[in-house]
């Protein structure tokens, strides 16, 4: 059995498995005697167990026999497992295997089964099973497959020799271990610049891939296994795609450009945009603009836009038409992140030239200065505080008017002249008015004084100089006290002063009292402070519990001012301790400047003069009323207006009572008037008829005018001049007489007019004029 064993390892064949069994025989000598046990050793014995896959050879294949050395002519063989029965059988008396169906290795590379002996009659085993496996061997029938028909795959353009690109992989199902079946060898059918190695590998061949020239190319690979075998499924494509670099310059899509603006471009405002072309794609494009030559470089300056690689050429000066006319300079692009190792040389130079052409335009003045600062001295009038001048740049050299906004701060205080001189109309006080800000506006105006609408404004600042004109005053309010019992020497208060005017570092302040009849005692410390002690001590409540002190206080300005301040020192009760205990409340002495004792007089005598006029008016309406009710003759009076009358119910615009004037031919009595005054009027009688020989003498109309003039002349009390008055008289030429309704009295008509009353408002003034009520009933 070694040796058998031995000589199967030799020749590279699979050990074949040994079953064994033992029995146990009980056999029975005589009935009387005991039984006695014997063991016997069984062992399976089959050839080894392997088959070729895809065989040629006509169904059922053998495999090989298993055997027992329990060796029956009653035993038979069985298979059992999952391919048992289908895929191989045994011969049951022989032991013979057979596969009836064609194997494949790369469906199924081994079996696995089990083996049975049995007794026919009673189907008891006489062996125990044994497994074994049936392997298939591989033969060489399977290609190379690629994992996938097309492979994608980049690389940045001018790429070194090399360069890895992508790896692509094949399989063959073929068994491995066996030498040759499923090793694979790789070539490159199309694409002639690059190559792959035995891994599957791709790689660059040349150094000079540009995507500009071809940014895609098309591989095709195949796969071969060691023995040649291929087909179908053996070449695979791979579309390689070229990653793009900045390896290219921009260039100038034009060699000169021209461009035209007006000289009044704002600055940072574009004038216009320069193109250049770059095969590169967008986030490789860094187009770098510059001017390289030209007078005005410092005037213009070149921005790049990142979103379309253009240059736009912007003013960083104000243009001005009258000084140049014309710019021109040579421009560059260049593209400073471009790596050289992809150009071999130099970088290309790429230059165009640019004009830049300016139109004239109206401007408005311009102002020499940007701002103005004038010094004022306090409470002085100058003629001449300073002068501000504006031109017009434009070639017309327009004249230009000055005027100070009414919006300026203390422009009222302010005027300014034709040629821009500044002057103040009021004098300033420093202290309330230290700076004036003034907004002067220059117009430009044409050859008949008008403004253009062109204009601009600087602004005017006027500092007001301090003087010494305010007196030196208590730095703040005291409230000193003093105990009635207090003995001389004792300190009250400790005074310093302030003055409203600027105060210099030298500014010295001398106190004084301004008389020495008092109880108390002034010391000046020379700092600007001063003692206020008791002289003589024991102050009497009884006579005064307030003492008021006048301290003169002077300033070392120039010229000096001397002010009076009041301390009010209130005499108070204290303890043995010398605390307070019961002090008078000091009132408040409240100044009033002469500058509001004014303004107060003035408006009790505007209230005066408003009521007294009141009165006046009131009165005069009384005795005008009280004086046409006493009259009975009202005399007919039109005043000429320039508009249309509102008809019956217009009532204010005059008096209509006026022309209800009984126009008779006799005389009228004359007005009695309540200022015995001669009655306005005079009746004029109608002069004779003059004979057909009195030529030489004036008319009959003429001779009434010339005595109502005079009389007009002689009446002080008469109406205004243009009054116009016309009289209850007609000419003597009239042949219809006075045709005036005016002289028809109601009360000579039969008819009652009363019923007017009944009518409504419209008819109410009719009802006044022609009813029965009496004139003292109008109302006027």
């Amino acid at each position: 059995m070694q040796t058998l064993m031995m000589l199967v390892a030799t020749l590279g064949i699979s050990v074949c498995l040994v079953a064994t069994a033992s029995s146990h025989t009980v056999q029975l000598d005589s009935p009387g005697r005991l039984p006695a046990h014997q063991r016997q050793k069984r062992d399976w014995i089959w050839n080894q167990m392997h088959i070729d896959e895809e065989k040629n050879a006509s169904l059922p294949h053998y495999v090989g026999k298993i055997k027992s050395s329990a060796n029956r002519k009653n035993a038979k063989y069985l298979l059992e497992g999952q391919s048992a029965g289908k895929v191989f059988q045994v011969n049951a008396d022989t032991g013979d295997v057979y596969a009836f169906e064609r194997l494949d290795r790369e469906k199924v590379s081994e079996y696995h089964l089990t083996a049975r002996i049995v007794d026919k009659d009673t189907s008891k085993n006489l062996e125990s099973p044994s497994s074994f496996t049936i392997k298939v061997h591989d033969v060489n029938d399977n290609w190379p497959v690629f994992t996938h028909r097309l492979f994608n795959a980049s690389v940045p353009e001018m790429s070194t020799t090399g360069t890895s690109v992508i790896r692509v992989t094949a399989v063959d199902a073929d068994d491995p271990t066996v030498a040759d079946h499923a090793s694979v060898m790789y070539h490159i059918l199309k694409g002639d610049d690059f190559a792959i190695d035995s891994s599957g590998r791709i790689f660059t061949t040349t150094n000079n891939l540009d995507r500009e020239k071809q940014a895609r190319y098309e591989v095709v690979v195949e796969a071969r296994d060691a023995q040649g075998l291929r087909g179908d499924s053996s070449t695979a494509t791979v579309l390689i795609t070229l990653q793009d670099v900045n390896d290219n310059f921009p260039v100038f899509t034009q060699t000169k450009y021209i461009f035209t603006v007006p000289e009044d471009i704002r600055v940072g405002r574009p004038v216009g945009s320069l193109f250049v072309e770059d095969p590169d794609e967008p986030q490789n494009r860094m187009t770098k603009y510059s001017i390289v030559q030209g007078e005005y470089r410092d005037t213009f300056t070149i921005e790049t836009d990142s979103m379309r690689n253009e240059g736009i050429i912007k003013p960083i000066k104000p243009l001005d038409y009258e000084r140049v006319r014309q710019y021109s300079f040579t421009i560059e692009a260049t593209d400073p992140t471009i790596n050289l190792r992809y150009l071999g040389g130099p970088p290309p130079k790429n230059t165009a030239r640019v004009i830049i052409n300016i139109t004239d335009v109206d401007e408005p003045p311009n102002f020499q200065e940007p701002f103005y600062h004038f010094k004022l001295q306090e409470n002085l009038k100058k003629p001449l505080i300073g002068s501000v001048l504006a031109i017009d740049p434009d070639a017309a050299r327009r004249s230009i008017g000055y005027s100070i906004r009414k919006t300026s701060d203390k422009g009222q205080f302010f005027g300014i002249t034709k040629q821009g001189d500044i002057y103040n109309e009021k004098e300033l006080d420093r202290e309330i008015y230290p700076w004036c800000n003034l907004t002067v506006e220059a117009k430009e105006l044409d050859s008949s004084g008008n403004p253009t609408g062109k204009e601009s404004i600087v602004q005017v600042h006027i500092e007001v100089l301090d003087e010494n004109d305010n007196a030196p005053e208590f730095a703040q309010p005291y409230e000193p006290k003093v105990c009635e019992n207090t003995a001389p020497g004792k300190l009250v208060v400790r005074i310093s002063a302030t003055d409203k005017d600027i105060t210099p570092r030298d500014m010295k302040f001398r106190f004084s009292l301004s008389t020495d009849d008092s109880n108390f005692t002034l010391t000046d410390n020379h700092d600007n402070t001063a003692n206020i002690t008791v002289k003589y001590g024991q102050f009497d409540r009884e006579r005064a519990k307030v003492h008021f002190l006048p301290v003169l206080i002077s300033d070392n300005g120039r010229p000096s001012l001397t002010g009076t301040s009041t301390l009010a020192v209130a005499v108070c009760k204290c303890d043995e301790r010398g605390e307070f205990t019961f002090c008078e409340e000091v009132g408040a002495h409240v100044g009033v400047s002469i500058q509001a004792l004014v303004a107060i007089f003035l408006c009790i005598l505007t209230i005066a003069v408003i009521t007294l006029l009141i009165f006046l008016r009131r009165r005069l309406r009384r005795q005008a009323r009280a004086h046409g009710k006493s009259v009975p003759e009202i005399h007919e009076q039109l005043v000429t207006y320039d508009e249309e009358g509102g008809g019956e119910m217009d009532t204010t615009s005059y008096d209509v009572s006026v022309l209800n004037s009984a126009r008779r031919s006799e005389a009228k009595p004359p007005r009695v008037a309540l200022d015995a005054r001669p009655a306005l009027y005079a009746q004029v009688q109608k002069p004779p008829r003059l004979g057909p020989g009195a030529h030489g003498r004036l008319g009959e109309m003429a001779a009434m005018i010339e005595v109502k003039k005079e009389e007009a002349d002689q009446d002080g009390g008469g109406p205004p001049y243009d009054t116009l008055h016309i009289y209850g008289y007609e000419g003597s030429e009239s042949i219809a007489e006075s045709l005036s309704s005016l002289g028809t009295d109601s009360s000579d008509s039969d008819v009652d007019y009363d019923f007017l009353n009944d009518w409504g408002p419209r008819f109410k003034m009719l009802a006044q004029l022609y009813g029965s009520e009496s004139l003292e009933e109008l109302v006027y």
